[in-house]
């Protein structure tokens, strides 16, 4: 069982905020309730002190919704170090299933806070490298498909359901085709 640590923040004001490990995993524990639960309303509620990343955590919910997540395991979120918890998240997703490959993603969310409130939000997955060359080979052989809902890829486009829709119809092009290596 994690202790608790008590870190002290200095606000812009030069007063101290002092928050508990507790409360960060609290607060970081919220932040996925709401990211999974697919109500972008809802995630706005823990991305308002978050001016950095807010636009791209937006932008992945709706392509995670797009893309049929399915939460398979969720570890409890962790202390890494002073304000910086990460959680992990193993799901079942709709362009890893049209690779037609046995694989389950890991997500992890690297949350920083200060003064007690979420400041930046960073991803890093284990997809692997096949992930990557569908998207590739989408882009290459299959651009119709994507100029249009993927504009802006994970850069504020307005539709992010729909690219991750149309990029996984892609992916299902690639496994289908003679470029695929996994055979």
């Amino acid at each position: 069982m994690l202790g608790v640590h008590v870190s002290a923040c200095t606000e812009s004001s030069g007063s101290k905020y002092i928050a508990s490990d507790q409360s960060l995993l609290e607060k970081s524990e919220g932040f996925i309730d709401a990211f999974y639960s697919f109500d972008s309303g809802r995630l706005e509620e823990h991305l308002l002190s978050d001016d950095e990343s807010a636009a791209a955590m937006l932008y992945y919910q709706g392509w995670a919704e797009g893309g049929n997540y399915k939460v398979l395991h969720r570890k409890p979120c962790e202390v890494a170090e002073p304000n910086l918890i990460e959680c992990s998240i193993t799901v079942e997703d709709d362009p890893i299933l049209a690779l037609g490959i046995d694989f389950k993603v890991t997500d992890t969310f690297h949350i920083s806070f200060a003064a007690g409130e979420i400041s930046s939000i960073k991803t890093s997955s284990n997809d692997p490298q096949i992930y990557y060359q569908a998207r590739d080979w989408v882009k290459l052989n299959h651009p119709d498909l994507i100029e249009i809902p993927c504009k802006k890829l994970f850069n504020g486009g307005p539709t992010p359901g729909e690219c991750a829709r149309a990029m996984t119809e892609g992916y299902a092009k690639f496994a289908a085709s003679a470029d695929f290596p996994e055979r």
